[in-house]
Parts: structure tokens; sequence; C-alpha cells
């Protein structure tokens, strides 16, 4: 409003002049009857309700859309935190022809070692003396350590480096025989953990594999059947950076045919290792949440809010003039008729 009287105390002339053209124009018009003075100035007063009633509706619907922003600008601040709060896990593979030769550690008890054998392409030969001594190809390493949950009790194990050849079927096959046993079921447990020149180099290898026992699962394997065991490896990284390394496994049992021809009380052990897959799975949490995302979202909700508040003004000063105008015509006619 006080624009508008600034603009119209600086331009007295221009309304002087304005209002004696329309004394001219009134006083050369021949009014000769009364019904057409009274039309056209409600013609006006109709085009003019008409265009305030547009504007006025115009208004209220950016007042509407100003609200929806509002109402996008808080659901957007809420999903941003809401994913913040709860990260989403993403898994991602990767292909290796050569794994790290992982370490299998066997607890025999009072088992023993009879052969150790690396073999390809899934190739095992037929045992030749099952049950006698054999060749032991494999790196081993015989460790004992304290029982990390006891610290009472000592532990036997038998480290063996695990396959490392992924595309040549790289596999281990291991032979082990126990003579007698006092309990109903035989069996032998077994760890794997991710390295095996880790543990090589290692200077603490008691307290190395006391670790490994406190981070990793054991499984079992039975007497009197052949067990393969198809590894996966599973790198899982934590929110600090660190990298953690689990295996899965997928075993499958085949029942051993005990051909020696005296009838034996002792039991015998056979087991496979080999990867399942030249894969490296890698899971992680990650943000789905992108900041810029959000603030470029943001600019231009609040881009769309800043026009229409400006649309707003307008509206409102375009409608005070119009109703201005309306005002001095009206004075105009007035005085003319006076």
């Amino acid at each position: 409003l006080s624009e508008d009287v600034e603009r119209v105390s600086e331009n007295p002339t221009d309304e002087r002049e304005g209002e004696m053209e329309v004394h001219e124009d009134a006083s050369s018009v021949i009014l000769p009857d009364s019904d057409l003075g009274t039309t056209a100035p409600s013609l006006r007063f109709s085009k003019t309700c008409l265009k305030n009633v547009f504007s006025v509706i115009l208004l209220f619907i950016y007042l509407l859309l100003m609200a929806v922003a509002v109402f996008l600008v808080y659901q957007t601040i809420s999903d941003f935190r809401e994913k913040l709060k709860h990260p989403v896990m993403s898994v991602s593979y990767k292909e290796v022809s050569l794994y790290d030769a992982p370490g299998i550690a066997f607890y025999p008890g009072k088992a023993r070692l009879l052969s150790c054998k690396h073999h390809y392409y899934d190739h095992i030969p037929p045992l030749i003396n099952p049950g006698q001594p054999g060749d032991i190809e494999c790196t081993t390493q015989r460790i004992n350590y304290t029982d990390p949950f006891t610290n009472q009790t000592m532990k036997y194990a038998l480290v063996v480096q695990g396959p490392r050849d992924v595309k040549k079927k790289e596999l281990v096959f291991l032979q082990f025989h126990l003579n007698q046993t006092d309990q109903d079921f035989s069996a032998i447990d077994y760890l794997l953990f991710s390295s095996f020149q880790e543990f090589i180099n290692s200077p603490e290898k008691a307290e190395f594999m006391k670790d490994c026992e406190s981070s990793y699962s054991s499984w079992k394997f039975s007497g009197g059947f052949r067990t393969w065991v198809k590894m996966s490896l599973v790198k899982t990284k934590e929110e600090d950076g660190s990298e953690t390394v689990e295996f899965k496994q997928e075993t499958s049992v085949v029942n051993y045919i005990d051909q020696r021809t005296k009838p034996r009380s002792d039991q015998l052990f056979f087991v496979v290792f080999e990867w399942k897959d030249p894969f490296i799975q890698t899971v992680q949490d990650i943000i789905t949440a992108n900041p810029w995302n959000m603030i470029a979202l943001l600019c231009g909700i609040f881009l769309a809010l800043f026009k229409a508040a400006d649309f707003a003004k307008l509206s409102v000063k375009w409608m005070i003039k119009i109703r201005k105008r309306h005002l001095k015509r009206r004075s105009q006619v007035m005085n003319h008729i006076n």
C-alpha cells in the first residue's frame, strides 16, 4: 500500500492529465438515455469482480501448494533421519582364480592322521591300503594351547593348509584312523580360519589359535563315512572399518564300504575340503540416504515456496490496484453525473 501511495505522490501530474482526459471524454459523450450510463459501469464491475474472484482462487491454490511443499520438507527430513538409523545391507561378489589358502584345524583326540593329499579336477583315486599309513603331502603344523573358554584344559590341534586353486578345483583329501573309542559315536572336530600363512607367520601361535576358536565356529565329521565339505568365503565390513571373515559350508556325506578282509573294530575317517565357487562374498552396511539429493530437493522446495510467496504478494498488489482503479472510475462517473 505504501508503494502505491508513493507512486501516486510521485506522479500527480499523470493523474491530473488522466482526470482531464476523463473530463474531456465525459464532456464529449452525449447521454441520450440514462440506461446506457448504467449499463457500462455494471459491465465493468462484473469483469472486475470476476478478475478478483479468479485472483482469490489462484491465491488459495498457491497457499495450498505452499502447504504441500512444507509437508514435503518435513517428510524428506524425517525419511533422511530414518535411513541414517537403519542402513541397508549390501552384498557384492568378487571373482578370484586363487584363494588365500585357509587353515583347517583338526582336533583328532586319539585319532591319527594316516594320509593327506592334494588332488585336482575333483578326481580322487581309489584307496590302495585303507587303514594303513600313507603319504602326507600336505603342509601341517601341530600345536598345543589352553582352551580359551575354560583356561584350564589343554587342547591339541593339527593344522593343515587348505586348497588354493579354485580354477583347477583343487581339493584336500584326508584320512584318519581311530583304533578304539569309549563313546557310542565317533567324530572329529575341525575349525576353519581364513589364512594358513598368517598362522605360520604368527609369533604366538597358541594365542592365534585361541583367537580363532573364539571367533569361528567348529564342525564335526563322522567315522565310517566320506564327508565332502564345499567352502565359500564371506567377508563382512563393520561400521568402524574393520573386516571379519567367516566360512559357509555345504556338506554331503557318502557311506564308506569297508572292503578289508578281516573284521575290524577300528574307525576310519575320510574328509574332503574344496572351494564351492570362485566368488568371495562381501557384505557391508550402506546408508541409502544421500545428503546431496536431500539438499537438492530442499532447495527446489524452498525455491517453489519463494516463488509462490512472490506470486501471492503480486496478486495482492494487483487486487489492491484494481480496487483503486474501480473506486477512481466510480468517483469520476459520479462527479460527471453531478
